[in-house]
């Protein structure tokens, strides 16, 4: 298992970066991961990496469409937070594995 130093703490990850231990995982380490995704963590950034932590602690299946259906945000405005491959990149920010829907 690799690890990655990230606001002075060491974090277990995978060969793709995303956490193996969601545990690790504090608001302090996303910002910083964030900036190295070229994010700025807004409040509404912060309730969508809530809510997918939150479904992933359940069990639950991470989906752009459930984000969309979150009443957080609709799903143009997910993709305009986390532009490019926006449930990789969030998960990637909550601390999260990498969600089974995405490649």
């Amino acid at each position: 298992m690799a690890q990655k130093i990230i606001a002075g703490v060491t974090i277990d990850v995978n060969e793709e970066g995303y956490f193996t231990n969601p545990a690790q995982w504090t608001k302090e380490i996303a910002v910083e991961i964030a900036r190295e995704e070229g994010i700025q963590l807004t409040d509404k950034h912060l309730a969508v990496l809530d809510f997918l932590r939150e479904r992933f602690s359940k069990g639950e299946a991470l989906t752009i469409r459930s984000v969309g259906n979150s009443g957080i945000i609709d799903i143009k405005g997910f993709y305009g937070l986390f532009p490019g491959a926006p449930m990789k990149k969030a998960a990637k920010v909550a601390g999260i594995p990498k969600p089974a829907s995405c490649v």
